[in-house]
């Protein structure tokens, strides 16, 4: 069976980018691997269960079913860990996001980005969403010590989602929204060499997903369906 590789932090992923990516691949034959640093089991940001504010604001109710038998299923109760990532076993690497402060274990992982880079030179299938674009972004390719994305059209949370999102809720959560004083989008921006080349797609809520060759990425959790057809073809296509 064909493995793809997802990893996460410990805790705070976003529970629809990492579930329903998960449900979509296994269902289609595909079998998942689950990677955190030191081998612990993840756990989602519990907000996005509850409802961020006021009930609201969290997580759709399929999702969160999915993610519910995802938390049964015996790939994702045992992990591997960053370190032991053989990139060759993998035909895919899935990139998920998430905006609490635990995802920034992942975010800022060196291991993982090595691991990262690994992919693209070996010029595998990789797709990220979301936060996950700052992985891309703070992986440097060895060869020019720019980003490995450098020169590649992609998309991921963009400022005007996140700052919608952090002052829509700052009055009682404060900085939730905020992974990092510095926008997504802006980080991501300043690793280009082309800032245009991050997209910014169609209005928020039509579904958006850029592909560069062998690069597959989305903004945010309502272009997850798209997104994960888009993984789908391209993966019967390799």
């Amino acid at each position: 069976m064909k493995k793809i590789l997802i990893p996460i932090p410990d805790k705070d992923f976003d529970l629809t980018e990492v579930a329903v990516p998960w449900k979509r691949l296994t269902e289609n034959g595909y079998q998942i691997i689950f990677a955190t640093e030191n081998g612990a089991i993840g756990k989602t940001d519990q907000r996005l269960i509850d409802g961020v504010i006021f009930g609201q604001l969290g997580a759709k109710p399929y999702a969160i079913a999915i993610y519910n038998e995802m938390l049964e299923s015996e790939e994702y109760n045992n992990p591997i860990t960053y370190s032991a990532i053989n990139t060759d076993e993998y035909i895919l690497l899935h990139l998920p996001g998430g905006h609490e402060k635990g995802i920034k274990q992942y975010l800022e992982s060196a291991v993982l980005q090595e691991k990262v880079a690994q992919f693209f030179y070996q010029n595998k299938l990789v797709g990220s969403i979301c936060h996950g674009a700052i992985v891309l972004a703070r992986t440097k390719d060895i060869n020019t010590g720019k980003s490995i994305v450098a020169n590649r059209n992609l998309t991921g949370l963009t400022k005007s989602l996140e700052k919608l999102a952090y002052y829509i809720t700052a009055w009682k959560l404060g900085d939730y929204y905020r992974t990092y004083p510095t926008y997504t989008q802006d980080e991501v921006q300043s690793n280009l060499s082309d800032p245009s080349n991050f997209k910014t797609g169609p209005f928020m809520f039509k579904p958006f997903v850029c592909q560069d060759n062998n690069l597959i990425t989305a903004r945010w959790p309502k272009d997850i369906e798209l997104y994960c057809k888009t993984l789908l073809k391209a993966l019967n296509k390799a």
